[in-house]
């Protein structure tokens, strides 16, 4: 697995931008008010009270050059330990929000789902890259968060070519009134980019803004969960997706 290159941020180069707009100010500050100094009329000196004055600046653009310097190594250290948290994403197996999931040679689709409540009657339709459907199921749903399983096999009964493919699963209660039912994309993240504002997750050909992962975990290499929304364990073997 390959981390994708690092690149500092644009706030980076416009921190030090900005600290280095201060030094100059700093310097320009003492060079005039040495200067001032040095070529003051003895016979009417520089007022106690400006001087004073003078001198406070000078202390506050001093501390504002320290406060810069501090802000600004806090700020590395905090986009350093954000790295550190992206790519320990490599290997885990993410959710995000979306509908869209890879199927490949070696793993079958995965989706998560969240229903309001009880569906009596939900209809799952999973489409290719082009809109075309290629795989439908119907059966009821139970209320709450679940995952559903794919492995390619089209209701021709022909394995699909591998892609991405997305999902949309509508169901209605026992009054025939609509359930709101959510989902999400589930893969393993085998890159990190951060060339952006915020870290990109790969997963599979998608990427994935870290902002928007909502669970992560450590795959299960053994589990197989079974694709049918039903929890009947008659009818989920009679209409079970998998081969």
């Amino acid at each position: 697995m390959a981390v994708s290159g690092v690149s500092g941020s644009s706030s980076t180069t416009q921190a030090a931008s900005a600290r280095a707009g201060i030094a100059d100010n700093f310097d320009t500050f003492l060079s005039i008010l040495t200067t001032q100094l040095k070529n003051q009329n003895p016979l009417d000196p520089l007022d106690t009270n400006q001087f004073t004055q003078q001198l406070v600046q000078f202390s506050g653009v001093e501390q504002q050059l320290k406060t810069n310097d501090f802000l600004e190594t806090l700020m590395l250290a905090g986009q350093n330990t954000a790295k550190s948290d992206a790519v320990s994403y490599i290997g885990k197996e993410v959710t995000s929000s979306g509908k869209t999931g890879e199927l490949t040679d070696d793993d079958a689709v995965f989706w998560a789902y969240s229903a309001d409540a009880n569906a009596t009657n939900a209809n799952v339709t999973i489409k290719d890259a082009n809109g075309q459907v290629v795989y439908t199921q119907n059966g009821p749903l139970n209320v709450g968060p679940g995952t559903f399983r794919w492995d390619g096999i089209g209701g021709d009964g022909s394995a699909k070519p591998n892609g991405v493919y997305t999902i949309d699963i509508k169901g209605t209660d026992a009054n025939g009134k609509a359930v709101k039912i959510s989902t999400a994309s589930i893969g393993v993240v085998t890159a990190v980019d951060f060339t952006g504002d915020i870290p990109i997750l790969t997963v599979g050909s998608r990427r994935v803004a870290i902002t928007d992962v909502t669970d992560v975990r450590i795959p299960d290499v053994t589990a197989v969960p079974n694709p049918d929304t039903d929890t009947d364990t008659d009818t989920e073997a009679e209409t079970e997706t998998d081969a």
